[in-house]
């Protein structure tokens, strides 16, 4: 009985001690990202099951980029061309990202950035959920 108790104490303490650090979570945030569903103050929820349109982010050293991109069946991308830089800051436990674009600037809270997993909240209250990206073909990645 004392093993199993030292074994489920173990257990927690490993789990609760394993917390990303906020590095982790920023290099969560690369990649190509599937928008899943947003959810709207007023507790309306917009699901996608299927969206033309993927984002993909990149940030290095507090800096980053937001765009959009078409995948191809090949495995390849049309990208937009625009793009929405943004700067990456670690403020009061969270992680805020302030975009500035020739025509606006706002900032988005990262509410949760796991692997697989993407959730931000906008200055509107609304909170966007993204699933990673799963590539249509094995030449994932490559532009046309």
């Amino acid at each position: 009985m004392k093993k199993l108790i030292l074994l489920l104490v173990l257990a927690i303490v490993s789990t609760a001690c394993h917390q990303q650090s906020d590095e982790e979570k920023i290099n969560n945030l690369n990649g190509y990202w599937e928008i899943k569903k947003a959810e709207l103050p007023e507790g309306i929820t917009k699901e996608f099951k299927f969206s033309e349109l993927v984002d993909y982010i990149q940030v290095e050293n507090g800096e980053g980029f937001r765009m959009k991109v078409r995948p191809q069946l090949g495995g390849s991308f049309i990208t937009s061309k625009d793009r929405e830089n943004f700067e990456a800051k670690v403020e009061n436990d969270s992680i805020n990202l302030y975009y500035t674009t020739p025509y606006n600037s706002w900032k988005e809270t990262v509410i949760s950035s796991e692997e697989n997993e993407l959730k931000v909240i906008n200055p509107r209250g609304i909170i966007y959920t993204y699933k990673r990206f799963t590539p249509y073909s094995t030449d994932y990645g490559q532009e046309d």
